[in-house]
C-alpha cells in the first residue's frame, strides 16, 4: 500500500508494523468484520419473517398450519443449533442441485446418490465451476444466512407467539365488538401492540446471534475467526513478514470487537424499548407517563 513497503526485509519498527497491517490478507481481515455485521443485518429480517409466520401459524384455526407452526418451533428448540447450521446449508444446496438436475439433465441415467457421493450433471452444479470466485463466496454466504434465519426464526416464533398472548384480551374483544374481522383485529390491534412485549426476547436473540456468528467458520466462510487464526499463526522466514505465534493478540482483538458490538447493541435496544414503551400499558410505559 505504501511505497516504502516494496522491500519488507529492509523495514524495522513502526514502518514494519504499518506495512504488515496493510497487506492484502489484512485488508481481507478488515473486510470480514463488515461481512459479519452485514450477515447479522440480513439475517434479522429473514429470521423475523420466518418467526412471524411461525407465530401466526401457531395461532391459526386451521389445524395443519397450527401443527406446522408449533412443530417448527419445537423442532429447532429441541435440537442443538450446530446440527442445523451443518444440516440446513447441505440440505438446501443438494435440494437446489437436484431440482436443477431434473430440469437440465432429464436424460441422465446414473443415480444421483452413488454410495456416499451426491453426483449431478455439471450443468446442474450450484454455482457452476466456471463462475467467478465472488459467486462461490456469495452462494456460501446465502446458505449461511438461510441456516441462521431458520434457527433464529424458530426462537423468534416462540418469542412473538408469547408477545401476541401478552396483548390484553380486552382490546381484541373490543375490536371484535366494533365489527372488525379476525384479520383486521390481527393486523390493526394485535400486531402493532405485540412488539413492545416481544422486544426483550428479541433483544436477547440479537445478543445470541452476535455470539453465534463465529459458527460461520465451520461453514467454510472466511470470517474474522478464520482470518484471526490464519494471520495470527506463526510465520517463518519464508514469509515477507515473519513473526511468532500472535493468535492471542488477534483473538483479543476479536474479543474487543464483540464487546463493542454488544455494548452498542445494548444502547440502541434500550432507546428503542423506551421509544416503543411510550403510551403502552406496560411498566416502562407507566413510568414514562408518571414522569
Amino acid at each position: 500500500m505504501f511505497e516504502f513497503c516494496a522491500d519488507p526485509k529492509s523495514l524495522e519498527g513502526a514502518r514494519w508494523m504499518v506495512c504488515y497491517l496493510t497487506t492484502g490478507k489484512h485488508l481481507l481481515f478488515y473486510q470480514s468484520f463488515l461481512l459479519v455485521i452485514g450477515l447479522m443485518l440480513v439475517t434479522v429480517p429473514c429470521a423475523l419473517a420466518m418467526g412471524f409466520l411461525g407465530a401466526l401459524g401457531a395461532r391459526s384455526s386451521i389445524a395443519p398450519l397450527r401443527w406446522l407452526g408449533k412443530g417448527y418451533a419445537a423442532l429447532v428448540r429441541g435440537v442443538p443449533d450446530i446440527a442445523f447450521f451443518l444440516f440446513v446449508p447441505l440440505a438446501l444446496d443438494q435440494g437446489l442441485e437436484w431440482l436443477r438436475h431434473q430440469v437440465k439433465c432429464p436424460d441422465w441415467d446414473a443415480p444421483v446418490r452413488q454410495g456416499n457421493d451426491f453426483v449431478v450433471c455439471s450443468a446442474a452444479k450450484l454455482p457452476l465451476s466456471s463462475s467467478p470466485q465472488w459467486v462461490h463466496e456469495t452462494y456460501g454466504i446465502i446458505l449461511a444466512v438461510a441456516a441462521f434465519a431458520f434457527v433464529f426464526g424458530a426462537f423468534a416464533s416462540h418469542v412473538l407467539s408469547g408477545a401476541m398472548n401478552a396483548v390484553p384480551r380486552a382490546q381484541l374483544e373490543t375490536a371484535e365488538a366494533y365489527g372488525m374481522t379476525p384479520r383486521q383485529t390481527t393486523w390493526r390491534i394485535l400486531v402493532p401492540q405485540m412488539w413492545i412485549y416481544a422486544l426483550p426476547g428479541l433483544s436477547n436473540l440479537w445478543m445470541v446471534l452476535i455470539k453465534a456468528t463465529p459458527l460461520l467458520f465451520i461453514l467454510g466462510i472466511e470470517d474474522i475467526v478464520y482470518w484471526g487464526r490464519e494471520l495470527g499463526g506463526m510465520k517463518t522466514s519464508a514469509y515477507d513478514y515473519p513473526h511468532g505465534d500472535w493468535r492471542l493478540w488477534y483473538f483479543l482483538a476479536l474479543l474487543v470487537f464483540y464487546l463493542m458490538l454488544t455494548r452498542v447493541s445494548e444502547i440502541v435496544l434500550s432507546r428503542l424499548t423506551r421509544r416503543l414503551s411510550h403510551g403502552q400499558a406496560t411498566m416502562a410505559g407507566e413510568e414514562m407517563r408518571r414522569a
